[in-house]
């Protein structure tokens, strides 16, 4: 069940909230031929979305972008998870960042249908470096089992 813990940089932009918008955008960036790790799209206001692009090769983001002049705000630091998908995959990172203190301020997942996950945490710039720590931890001290009455479905 390994699980693979990596500190990624992603850039955002803000773009019209209607049809196609976010189309055109990869569209763009697939003919400059920038990979993305991962991508999270939402709302920011009236008519707005934000998209977060977390590229494999962030100066060829950076370069499309200029390009095209797009306007990116970044470099940022997230972290993305990947392992074997499994019931309870996520909750040791989860419970390791909890245990140190650190708060998990937004995350997002996917299953690929093979068995494996993809997970993205954004926490407070100012507890990073220990996030990254903690994350990166294997020692297995770091995990500390929450302590639960059970209920009746595990009986």
């Amino acid at each position: 069940m390994l699980s693979s813990v990596n500190e990624v940089e992603y850039y955002y932009t803000v773009v019209a909230d209607k049809p196609g918008e976010g189309r055109k955008l990869l569209d763009f960036l697939s003919e400059k031929m920038v990979n993305l790790l991962a991508l999270t799209a939402f709302p920011v206001g009236e008519g707005k979305s934000q998209i977060d692009l977390f590229p494999a090769e962030p100066d060829k983001l950076k370069e499309a972008a200029a390009d095209a002049k797009i306007e990116l705000v970044g470099p940022k630091k997230a972290f993305l998870l990947q392992g074997e998908d499994r019931v309870g995959a996520l909750y040791d990172f989860h419970l390791k960042l909890a245990n140190a203190g650190i708060n998990i301020y937004a995350c997002n997942g996917v299953v690929d249908g093979t068995g494996r996950f993809g997970y993205v945490i954004w926490v407070d710039p100012a507890d990073y470096e220990a996030a990254s720590k903690v994350l990166q931890s294997s020692d297995w001290r770091t995990i500390r089992p929450s302590i639960r009455t059970p209920g009746p479905k595990d009986l």
